[in-house]
């Protein structure tokens, strides 16, 4: 766990940063420095797709877990969740744009924080004790308090709130890694990977004002890709023919 409270100190410095600075900038700079966390997303999430070894699973992945998240409505849980901190914030007499602007900046960094393999190989090394894990998410958390800084800049104190989105995916991960130790496997972590990148490249849609993909109802997908590589494996069926 050592790894994802460096992580949330990291986040939370970077959003009082932020917002420091961000109130003294014009809102042209603020768009301009989101377009360029959108071009920085695309590349991570363009480099992270080719972790791939077949495409098909990061596809079946999506189309699943998009199923079964816009079954579940994720994206309206994470809008209901964010407009529920900014209340208990204390916002509950701020505008309409106020609350939106909170819960664009808890949504987005929640998702860009959570979403990599330094999260999830990080955290359940971490969890198991792995001094290589700890190094991964002190990395992760460097690149997340400059992420911080530079969201929250834009787009508010929301983003600090995702240090609890992080506190929960990266606790959880890491009590996952302290009890089931060495289950994942490369391919498995290899195609939940390129679910991943596929997902950051969406993430950059939005940041770059290109399209608004309910980015949220694609989580499940993280979980159903190395299923499908265990299951093919089970099966003894080779999904990286040469």
């Amino acid at each position: 766990m050592g790894g994802t409270i460096l992580n949330i100190i990291t986040v939370l410095i970077g959003t009082a940063l932020g917002l420091l600075i961000g109130n003294r900038l014009p809102e042209r700079i603020q768009q301009t420095v989101i377009t360029g966390l959108g071009l920085v997303t695309l590349y991570v999430g363009i480099s992270n797709a080719g972790a791939s070894g077949n495409i098909i699973i990061p596809l079946l992945s999506l189309v699943i877990g998009a199923i079964i998240g816009e079954l579940l409505r994720l994206d309206v849980a994470f809008e209901k969740l964010g407009a529920w901190l900014q209340t208990r914030a204390g916002g509950h007499t701020s505008d309409a744009k106020d609350r939106v602007r909170f819960i664009n900046g808890f949504v987005t960094a929640s998702l860009v924080f959570c979403i990599g393999p330094l999260t999830f190989v990080g955290s359940m090394q971490d969890g198991m004790g792995l001094a290589l894990g700890f190094q991964q998410l002190a990395i992760k958390s460097t690149l997340d308090g400059f992420g911080a800084l530079a969201f929250a800049s834009s787009l508010g104190i929301g983003v600090g709130f995702s240090a609890i989105t992080v506190l929960v995916v990266q606790g959880g991960l890491a009590l996952i890694g302290s009890q089931i130790g060495q289950v994942m496997t490369d391919p498995m972590i290899n195609e939940m990977t390129g679910v991943g990148g596929l997902m950051l490249i969406g993430l950059s849609l939005i940041l770059l004002d290109i399209k608004q993909p309910r980015i949220a109802n694609f989580l499940p997908a993280l979980l159903i890709a190395p299923l499908l590589v265990a299951i093919a494996a089970a099966l003894g069926i080779n999904i990286y023919p040469l």
